[in-house]
């Protein structure tokens, strides 16, 4: 017998390559064993479990204050929490926003995190083409092409996105462009970690108000700031908010509390103009379970309202001398095997390219770190393998139609969010290991000169 299934629903039967690689791997996964440089959780000690033990008590004791928290909530998100980000955004001057302009706009909270408004952004859009940097956020980009989106790349450099290759690559789709359903930009790009420079963030603006006034409607662009909280680095340019430069409407902007509190408390928020497409997100929240869990959305307002600013100074820190630790063992281990390193200035992520070394999950390098090239001196014996290491291959970062297909068999994510700097460390010695293996083999495959 056979199910009728929708074209996504044939599509999501087949598990994304990514999702089969992390499962596997997570199947037999051994703690202070192997390392896991894939995964995109935050480290543990930057989550404030005492802080939100007292904050659901708090929540828990003033039910006058926070009404009903255990009971269901409202689509729209906790009024709480709305008013906490408001005057969050406004008493410590977020992205340049001032009263006048956050007064014009909406804040929504989804039901399940910054996810799940983008899961509702791929509901309310007629399926078309969406406009995304390369390398790209890989989960959402295959999640939109399951539902029917064509996305389309543009390959960034160290300012991130370059919007004059975006308007060059919109115009040479010629009559294809009429379907363009949005632009989606992460400020501080997963995988790579390149910050979007505020030049070029107005000119994403302009850009898309233009190719709104040329196709005759509003064509949204939509600012993913996962991760611009986390910006560590004293001397990276403070983002200014893509709100500040709109004056078409064109621009939303999603953020969430994930990385900054705590992953489980699924918080994600959406700031726009009022009108149909807030509207459209709203009831989706509604139809997937009437809100966020209330509890959860009382408890962010009030780590808002009492331990923000104390929180942010301390997952900064924490990261802020990770990614040196990191960067420093990266440039002394495999410095000499790369041709660039990218990221290790906000998140927690280093993207590197190697110069010859391919890092697909074909590769020598690949096997060596799963130990599985079959010589039991790299790969250990069958009963206790030798440490592996995971990250994510720039392959599965990289759109298969784009123009940076090539160089993603050379680029790999690297995360130092998660484990310890030790445990990375180690990490990175046993990928010069694999690195100096990967030579190897390719030199020893290579055609001998023919005698003279």
């Amino acid at each position: 017998m056979t199910l009728r299934l929708s074209a996504y629903g044939r599509a999501s039967a087949v598990p994304s390559p990514v999702n089969r690689m992390m499962a596997e791997f997570a199947t037999d996964f051994r703690d202070g064993v192997d390392i896991n440089l894939g995964v995109g959780y935050v480290n543990e000690k930057t989550i404030p479990d005492r802080r939100l033990v007292e904050a659901l008590a708090e929540v828990a004791a003033h039910p006058e204050r926070y009404r009903q928290a255990f009971n269901y909530g409202g689509p729209h998100g906790s009024p709480n929490l709305v008013r906490a980000l408001r005057r969050y955004y406004l008493e410590h001057r977020i992205g340049g926003i001032d009263e006048a302009l956050l007064a014009r706009k909406e804040i929504v909270i989804g039901p399940s995190g910054a996810t799940s408004i983008l899961d509702a952004l791929a509901d309310a859009f007629e399926p078309g083409l969406v406009v995304t940097a390369d390398p790209m956020y890989y989960i959402y980009c295959n999640y939109l092409e399951r539902k029917g989106f064509r996305v389309v790349t543009v390959p960034e450099d160290h300012e991130g996105i370059d919007p004059d290759a975006v308007d060059a690559r919109l115009t040479a789709l010629g009559d294809a462009v009429r379907d363009l359903a949005f632009f989606y930009i992460v400020t501080i790009n997963n995988p790579s970690c390149a910050i979007l420079s505020n030049a070029r963030r107005r000119r994403l603006v302009e850009l898309a108000a233009d190719w709104s006034r040329r196709l005759g409607r509003t064509v949204p662009l939509f600012f993913d700031q996962a991760y611009e909280w986390l910006l560590h680095d004293p001397e990276a340019e403070r983002p200014v908010s893509g709100l500040c430069f709109d004056d078409a409407d064109v621009v939303h902007e999603i953020g969430t509390l994930s990385k900054v509190l705590a992953p489980a408390l699924r918080i994600g928020f959406m700031i726009g103009p009022p009108g149909p497409l807030m509207d459209a997100v709203v009831q989706k929240t509604s139809d997937v379970g009437f809100s966020a869990p209330l509890a959860n959305q009382e408890v962010a307002a009030y780590m808002l309202e009492h331990h923000i600013a104390e929180q942010l100074a301390h997952v900064n820190a924490g990261y802020r001398a990770k990614a040196r630790a990191v960067r420093e063992g990266i440039d002394e281990m495999l410095g000499p095997f790369l041709e660039d390193r990218g990221g290790g200035s906000a998140g927690f992520y280093f993207y590197l390219t190697f110069r010859d070394v391919a890092t697909d999950t074909g590769s020598p390098f690949f096997r060596y770190l799963t130990r599985t090239t079959g010589d039991p001196e790299i790969d250990g014996p069958a009963a206790q393998r030798n440490p592996r290491v995971i990250y994510i291959p720039g392959e599965y970062c990289v759109h298969p139609a784009g123009a940076s297909v090539a160089k993603g068999r050379r680029q790999l994510r690297l995360s130092y969010g998660f484990e310890e700097v030790p445990a990375i460390l180690r990490a990175v010695a046993i990928m010069r290991e694999a690195a100096d293996y990967a030579r190897a083999r390719r030199d020893s495959e290579r055609p001998a000169c023919p005698a003279s």
